[in-house]
């Protein structure tokens, strides 16, 4: 270790320069964009939308899923709507339950996709059949292992449509249950609805999530569906929302019956390639969103990693003092922001392992990263 003693004060100070720099950089993220949705107060919408709805739904071997989910969105507190679901190929015993709820609920409206068709990649087929059978314009989209908070579900989502709105975010959370992979995952989804929800608020909307997405049919009919990314795997939901929003036709919905819940992984292993999976499809996000989202995540790895470095070589000087100070500055801030928004996302138990998740995350996101680069397996979901 004597060589770490040896570097020269010149350079531990040049060092202790930079990592201030990237404090700086990463309190601009938490206050000007993060806060924005931590401290987010909607305002009461008079008079709200009430348009006719399609729920979307995709299903491929979803059995179990469908009978436990379909139901509690069937029977939404909603005067108008009706629920498409795509059975894609599957080969389980979903189309007997289809045909079954359809005996029960009329708004139920049945697609069966018989032939396994490799043009597009992943879902993006499955759905572009089913927005294409709805028979309203306004979308709600969800997946078949996702459940609605509650009965008001549509009504919360969808109560945003007026004047040039064409696109509503939603949150879409996972379940809770014991073991700190769970809590990785909770943090790492509620982290990244941070990061979108901000950014729309500031009026650069980059992302949605297809397990609690709502956008108008005319606007994915203008945009020529999913053509543009065809042969990426993932996208269905971030792609497309990427290319089509922007700071005038984009809403937010945060309300807690807007949520909607889904089981997470529960190996490391499966988590792992979900991840892989979803970050393929960053490279194709417009160049000022790589940008910025890169940036942030540069500088997080940077602050961790000169934090220690610091430490370990200047633990007992005057530098060593001062990092831990400029570090604090930073965690205490990180924490504030996190603090409501948990609060805003009901999450309120993720604050307590949020530094831990956070530092966990950071070292992970690295190793996900690189592993996304060679990844070329497609898959449907």
């Amino acid at each position: 270790m004597d060589w770490l003693y040896g570097i020269s004060t010149h350079w531990t100070w040049l060092l202790f320069y930079l990592f201030c720099l990237v404090v700086l950089l990463q309190l601009f993220y938490y206050w000007v964009w993060f806060s924005r949705i931590a401290f987010f107060k909607p305002r009461p919408v008079a008079d709200p939308a009430r348009p006719a709805v399609s729920v979307v739904i995709c299903a491929r071997n979803e059995y179990r899923n469908l009978e436990n989910n379909l139901s509690l969105i069937l029977e939404q507190n909603y005067e108008d709507f009706e629920v498409v679901v795509v059975d894609d190929f599957s080969d389980d015993e979903s189309e007997v339950l289809l045909q079954q709820l359809q005996g029960k609920y009329k708004h139920l409206k049945v697609i069966k996709l018989r032939e396994n068709v490799n043009f597009f990649k992943g879902k993006k087929l499955a759905l572009s059949v089913g927005i294409k059978s709805a028979k309203n314009d306004v979308l709600l989209l969800t997946d078949a292992d996702c459940r609605p908070a509650g009965e008001k579900w549509i009504e919360s989502m969808v109560r945003n449509y007026k004047g040039n709105t064409r696109i509503v975010l939603g949150y879409g959370a996972y379940e809770s249950a014991p073991g700190f992979l769970n809590k990785l995952i909770r943090f790492d989804t509620l982290f990244i609805a941070i990061q979108y929800f901000g950014f729309a608020l500031a009026g650069k909307p980059y992302m949605g999530v297809g397990r609690n997405l709502s956008y108008h049919r005319s606007l994915f009919f203008k945009a020529k569906g999913f053509t543009s990314h065809y042969k990426v795997t993932s996208g269905d939901d971030d792609l497309f929302i990427n290319q089509v929003a922007t700071k005038d036709n984009t809403a937010v919905e945060v309300s807690p019956e807007s949520h909607t819940f889904s089981i997470p992984k529960k190996t490391l292993s499966g988590w792992f390639r979900q991840k892989r999976r979803h970050l393929t499809t960053g490279r194709y996000y417009k160049k000022g969103h790589r940008f910025m989202l890169g940036l942030f995540h540069l500088s997080q790895l940077l602050f961790y990693a000169l934090f220690i470095f610091l430490m370990v070589c200047c633990a007992q000087s005057i530098i060593g003092l001062l990092a831990a100070g400029v570090f604090l500055l930073r965690v205490i801030s990180m924490k504030v922001v996190l603090y409501y928004a948990c609060k805003r996302f009901n999450e309120r138990k993720l604050f307590l392992y949020s530094l831990l998740t956070d530092i966990v995350l950071t070292f992970f996101n690295v190793l996900f990263a690189i592993s996304s680069r060679s990844h070329k397996k497609n898959k449907w979901k």
